[in-house]
């Protein structure tokens, strides 16, 4: 689906994350990379334990030469990645966070 779509589920049910999530998910293929961050930010802040969302969180804020503000989120995403053993994403993570220090 298109962010247009998505735009339209979001406009219908603005507190819904998953919408917000899809909408997010949507504007990142279409490289519309500034716009899907408030919604990454709503998904993230929502749920303390929602690692996908702060993995693509931290990945648009670099994305846009955010550095600073991708780290936190890359941080939080790496503890929860360990803590959920999901080692693949760890792995990125420990490598991502790396080239950032």
């Amino acid at each position: 689906m298109t962010s247009a779509r998505f735009a339209a589920l979001v406009a219908s049910q603005p507190e819904n994350e998953m919408f917000r999530f899809s909408l997010a998910q949507a504007l990142l293929r279409e490289e519309q990379t500034a716009a899907a961050i408030p919604h990454l930010e709503f998904c993230a802040n929502k749920k303390a334990d929602w690692m996908m969302a702060r993995i693509l969180l931290g990945k648009a804020l670099l994305a846009l030469g955010r550095k600073a503000d991708a780290k936190p989120w890359l941080e939080q995403a790496l503890h929860l990645a360990i803590e959920q053993a999901h080692e693949d994403p760890e792995r990125e993570l420990r490598a991502i966070l790396a080239e950032l220090s």
